[in-house]
């Protein structure tokens, strides 16, 4: 860990002006930053069908998530790059240009024109403006939290550096708001045009967020290494290639921000794709009640940030991590229990398995991608948020279906029998339509649309939902976010000494949030569709969970309490 010298100022009793302006500041455009960053999120299912090309609402929706991802891959990079300016020329500089990158990228993605307009090409754009946008993030939050951290008192770090932690749920919060307020206002063009609107607000929100950095002076502790000389010429390799620099960076990962990580995304992202996919709650009120649960939990970032500073950064994250790993497969299950009960319900009463053996996962769909039968009733079955059995195909039969105790269903059929095309189409199979109709599948319903009949998908039952029930259980996986992000700040900026704390804290983040966390919406969503189970994708977040709580049960521990980080 970092041997700067020991605190002797007795502890102080409440925020000094200084620390409430660094804080604020640095916290304001950390929001607007994350607020950009998570509108790509909320609005997949809008980039699916916007920028990719038609057949598979499955394959689409995987395809955006792995584009998502893609951002979240290169914020290790970020971290390296941005980390090491931040460590030769400054703190305050690194993050005015991180800021800057982060919201025009962001505005450009606004901009975009469609698959249907551009072909290929507006995908690879999508893909570039991910890329910015991830690059930026990197060097955005280690840039923010050893700000406020130089800035703070060592009794009060942990407290100080929470508020930044509250900065990313109250983005995602932020984009919830004006998401949903733009779907209110444009129920017919949202989905058309009115998608784009959040991400013009975004350039109002860097302007603001520029005018209120460009306020702030550079960190004391900067200040101070500058002015005796001992500014790190190579915080890469003093870094990563000195001891015991790199063991602090593979424990501050695989004990600390690992678990953090998975648990973060679980808590939001999946949270929502959960109640919005496989649970077919209407978006309005999965915004609504996620939005509800972060208004409860967030000042819980505070609380255990504090207590941190007085029992210990790691206890309280690995706390976390260990109750989420014992906790997330009966609390998804009670999610979907109360959130849709018809479509649980159904699901325990009407087994349904599928006999294959030449389906193909479909990472990202292209215009030439091709689609087995076998790999159309797989995505119809994903797409009603259906559990599912898989086993070898039947002797000369490409494909059977077997709904509950009705006859199987051979193949995949279009209307009027007509074979469904292996590109392109992604009209459903009548035949499995009416068999969930049959069987009482609670999410259809028969319509008239242009003087014919036909069924479609309709959201859960509105008047079923136990609200108070779901609205504990998402309180309940913001209060595990609250415990492992809360303190992680704080815990980071202590390990490492101050001439390379922007290098060696970014990265370990980075890779953490961004390859374990970042992947875990693309991860999850893909484990679930390809073993046709909803809940499979839980283990992912459980297992790193589990990582966490032994690597840094074992092997991390925190400093001593008047532990001081300023040079």
């Amino acid at each position: 860990m970092a041997t700067d010298s020991t605190a002797t100022s007795p502890p102080p009793t409440s925020l000094s002006a200084e620390e409430r302006k660094v804080i604020f500041a640095s916290s304001l455009g950390t929001v607007f930053e994350w607020y950009d960053f998570y509108l790509y999120a909320t609005l997949t299912p809008f980039f699916a069908a916007t920028f990719f090309p038609p057949g598979n609402e499955t394959a689409q929706l995987i395809g955006a998530l792995g584009a998502y991802a893609a951002g979240f891959l290169v914020r290790p990079f970020g971290a390296l790059v941005f980390g090491r300016v931040g460590d030769l020329v400054g703190r305050k500089y690194t993050f005015l240009i991180t800021i800057t990158v982060m919201g025009i990228s962001t505005f450009g993605v606004g901009l975009l024109p469609s698959y249907a307009t551009l072909g290929v090409a507006s995908l690879i754009l999508l893909i570039v403006l991910r890329l910015m946008q991830g690059l930026a993030l990197g060097g955005e939050y280690g840039g923010a939290a050893i700000y406020v951290a130089e800035h703070s008192h060592p009794a009060r770090r942990g407290y100080s550096t929470s508020w930044i932690q509250t900065t990313a749920t109250l983005g995602f919060f932020l984009s919830l708001a004006i998401i949903l307020t733009c779907r209110q206002s444009l129920p017919k063009a949202f989905a058309d045009w009115g998608w784009r609107i959040p991400f013009w607000v975004s350039l109002l929100l860097l302007i603001f967020s520029i005018y209120i950095r460009l306020k702030l002076h550079e960190s004391p502790v900067f200040l101070k290494m500058k002015q005796e000389n001992r500014v790190s010429k190579k915080p890469l390799s003093e870094s990563f290639l000195r001891y015991p620099n790199n063991k602090y960076v593979l424990l501050a990962l695989f004990g600390a921000v690992a678990g953090q990580g998975v648990v973060w995304y679980t808590g939001q992202f999946y949270a929502l794709f959960f109640l919005t996919g496989p649970l077919k709650l209407d978006y309005s009120i999965a915004y609504i009640l996620i939005g509800i649960a972060l208004l409860i939990g967030t000042p819980l970032f505070l609380v255990f940030g504090k207590l941190s500073d007085r029992i210990g950064r790691r206890k309280i994250i690995l706390a976390g991590c260990a109750i989420a790993a014992v906790t997330y497969f009966p609390a998804f299950k009670l999610l979907a229990h109360f959130t849709n009960p018809d479509l649980t319900d159904f699901s325990e009463r009407t087994p349904i398995s599928v006999a294959a053996d030449n389906c193909v996962f479909h990472t990202l769909p292209l215009p030439t991608t091709e689609y087995t039968q076998c790999d159309r009733v797989k995505n119809f079955l994903t797409t009603a948020g259906l559990s599912f059995t898989t086993g070898p195909a039947e002797p000369g039969k490409e494909v059977v279906t077997k709904i509950g105790d009705l006859p199987p269903i051979e193949g995949w059929q279009l209307a009027g029998g007509k074979p469904a095309p292996r590109i392109g189409s992604s009209a459903n199979d009548p035949r499995f339509l009416e068999a969930l109709l049959q069987k009482g599948y609670p999410d259809l319903a028969k319509r008239l649309k242009d003087g014919k009949e036909s069924v479609e998908f309709v959201p859960a039952d509105s008047s079923k939902i136990n609200y108070v029930m779901v609205l504990l259980i998402l309180v309940f996986l913001i209060v595990l976010v609250t415990m492992v992000y809360g303190p992680i700040a704080a815990l980071l900026v202590e390990l490492f000494p101050a001439k390379i704390r922007y290098t060696s804290m970014s990265l370990p983040y980075h890779l953490a949030n961004g390859w374990i966390g970042g992947m875990l919406p693309f991860v999850t969503t893909a484990m679930a569709a390809s073993s046709g189970n909803i809940y499979r994708g839980l283990w992912y977040p459980i297992v790193f969970a589990v990582i966490t709580v032994v690597v840094g049960g074992l092997f991390l521990h925190d400093p001593p309490r008047d532990f001081d980080i300023h040079a």
